[in-house]
């Protein structure tokens, strides 16, 4: 597979419609059915990958999630029906993990884990890896699909992938289009395509200099209001790569945060190997919060992954690995990149919302809570 179909069918919707804002763009790159870095079926995660995730380090962050969801359970009341929702689930490893872990204790029989997944070729890949949970497992095309549930909803490096409208800060805020001159994309600049965009930045009371690039990931407010939808009464656990909307817009990055990833290697242009690399967004959680709001979700707690594993109870999981692993020092050497800061320890944010009566108190948060910096 070659970026070239991709590149060529973007290439004629601008030549029919006109330059598209970055947005359309990367939805068509990561998410169009036939060539769609996600969805074409190709993808390799993992460390064959272009890119891998928390639960492909080491099962134990899907135990220490699987321990933090039970503690909700608990504060809930143990409910007799308890749904764990995952978007973004990969080829199901964080499932599997967490599902292992809850296997035995009380709150298994109430579970039922409930995957919201588009591509069929996917959820072949989830259902053989998760067979001997079948009868826990079920799968929905939407997160719309799904209402009025008790339980939590997980997400683990979702949200980054949205796509982002780019902006510049010009003689006035302007939007970053992608066009063509036939054979190749480039980027021009243009008026803002909606006004959602001037809303974000004066709800955030940001202002930019001269030369200032930067992003906007609107797609989550629609998310969260969906999410909250979902949920009778339970939790929203996120976890993501992001800052605060003071570290966001910070001098540090008057490049924006997007990323590109092909082949292993770090890239910095999303209008090259079209279809073929991965593209993120950090995550702004200030607005994650704000929105979360708005759709009633209380915002309980947010740290780094590292501050809340540690608070989760890995050292318990290590100590329990000491008298079971044959191979105890490569274990904890993979483990050390799941909560120190040159790992994903400080990059990784965990953000926990709640819907329902009170605000419950979670040991994942009770070494360090950052909510305050929202």
């Amino acid at each position: 597979m070659t970026s070239r179909p991709l590149r060529d069918k973007i290439i004629r919707l601008i030549r029919e419609s006109g330059p598209i804002t970055f947005e359309r763009f990367m939805e068509m790159s990561l998410y169009d059915p036939d060539f769609g870095y996600y969805t074409s079926g190709t993808l390799p995660v993992g460390r064959e990958g272009d890119f891998y995730t928390s639960p492909h380090l080491h099962p134990v962050f899907g135990r220490l999630i699987g321990r933090q969801i039970e503690e909700m359970w608990e504060q809930m009341g143990r409910p007799a029906d308890f749904s764990i929702i995952e978007m973004g689930a990969g080829r199901g490893y964080l499932a599997f993990d967490m599902l292992g872990y809850l296997k035995g204790s009380d709150i298994y029989d109430a579970v039922t884990y409930r995957i919201v997944e588009l591509n069929p070729t996917v959820q072949e890949q989830q259902e053989g890896i998760l067979a001997e949970f079948g009868d826990k497992i079920a799968w929905a095309r939407s997160l719309s699909a799904i209402r009025e549930m008790t339980g939590c909803l997980v997400s683990n490096e979702l949200l980054d992938a949205f796509p982002v409208h780019l902006v510049v800060m010009e003689d006035t805020l302007k939007e970053i289009y992608v066009t063509s001159d036939g054979e190749s994309l480039r980027e021009e600049t243009g008026p803002l395509s909606t006004g959602a965009l001037t809303e974000y930045f004066r709800e955030l009371r940001v202002a930019f200099p001269s030369g200032y690039r930067t992003e906007a990931n609107l797609r989550i407010r629609r998310w969260l209001a969906e999410a909250a939808a979902s949920l009778r009464e339970g939790f929203i656990l996120t976890v993501d790569y992001g800052y605060t909307a003071r570290e966001y817009f910070s001098e540090d990055h008057d490049r924006g945060t997007l990323l590109c990833y092909h082949r292993h290697q770090l890239t910095e242009d999303p209008l090259q190997h079209v279809g073929e690399q991965d593209i993120t967004a950090h995550v702004n959680f200030s607005a994650v919060k704000k929105w979360g709001e708005e759709a009633g979700l209380k915002a309980i707690g947010y740290t780094g992954q590292g501050a809340f594993l540690m608070s989760a109870g890995i050292d318990e999981e290590i100590r329990s690995l000491a008298a079971t692993s044959g191979d105890y020092l490569f274990e904890v050497a993979k483990i050390k990149g799941l909560i120190l800061p040159q790992g994903m320890g400080e990059s990784h944010m965990v953000m926990i919302q709640y819907k329902g009566e009170g605000v419950p108190s979670l040991r994942g948060f009770s070494m360090r809570n950052r909510l305050r910096y929202l």
